[in-house]
């Protein structure tokens, strides 16, 4: 498969619960993250979510502070029981993508070292 990410991803050993925001329902999911950019998310849910449909989340970091960030899934792969999704950050401040750009600056010198 291509690659299509515009900025690398990070692991990142978190988890957060996100909330379909358009009326679709209210019901939280708790998800795994598998990896986190600049600009998105990949993460792994027992829910079957929307493609398209945009969720609010709180994504707990390496610093335990929680960001809130709206989440639009943009793919789904069926895993075994479990879902696999990208999705991209919407309307996320400067102030916390610049934290996660601050982990992954931190990660490249610790590989490159």
């Amino acid at each position: 498969m291509e690659e299509r990410r515009r900025k690398k991803r990070r692991t990142l050993a978190s988890k957060l619960v996100v909330k379909r925001l358009d009326g679709g329902g209210n019901e939280e999911a708790e998800i795994n993250i598998v990896d986190v950019s600049k600009t998105g998310i990949g993460f792994e849910c027992n829910k079957l979510l929307d493609i398209g449909a945009v969720y609010e989340s709180f994504l707990r970091i390496w610093t335990q502070e929680v960001l809130h960030a709206f989440l639009e899934i943009v793919r789904i792969e069926k895993k075994g029981p479990s879902y696999s999704y990208g999705a991209i950050f919407i309307g996320m401040p400067e102030s916390d993508a610049a934290r996660i750009e601050a982990y992954d600056t931190i990660e490249s010198m610790r590989e490159d070292s």
